[in-house]
């Protein structure tokens, strides 16, 4: 398999991870379900170990929410149905100034017939200026 997969599978992988931030999506089981894979895990910024359980749970339970930024996306393809994204993310403060900078990671898998986030990791890294870079159709897609 190519280590360069195509733009439609980048474009379609950063829509995916970053449906994940939206508040519509957090609180709505159904769509949760669709996207976390039964044995996900996560590794937070904080280095806190989450289940699948214990992450559905907050993720359905949290009235706060977030609004993330997102950029520097690369997408590499260790084997035909798994992707790796990775990115840097920060909060959006009030007056929109970036805090909380983080680097990430999400394994995404293909399976029955749709990809489903199975790992995911954040881990502070030191602050960045906010760019451009996530692919055109996934930040139209998560402009509302």
């Amino acid at each position: 398999m190519s280590p360069n997969p195509p733009q439609a599978l980048l474009q379609l992988i950063c829509s995916l991870e970053l449906s994940l931030h939206q508040h519509t999506v957090r609180a709505d089981k159904a769509k949760l379900l669709k996207l976390l894979h039964p044995d996900f895990v996560e590794i937070g910024r904080s280095g806190q170990r989450y289940t699948h359980a214990q992450m559905f749970a907050h993720l359905l339970e949290q009235r706060v929410h977030a609004v993330v930024w997102s950029q520097d996306f690369a997408l590499t393809m260790p084997s035909y149905s798994v992707a790796l994204l990775t990115y840097r993310s920060a909060h959006v403060e009030g007056r929109g100034e970036l805090s909380l900078h983080s680097q990430r990671s999400s394994l995404w898998q293909f399976t029955d017939g749709s990809w489903q986030l199975r790992f995911h990791q954040g881990t502070a890294c030191p602050a960045f200026a906010r760019n451009d870079t996530a692919p055109q159709a996934a930040l139209q897609e998560h402009a509302t």
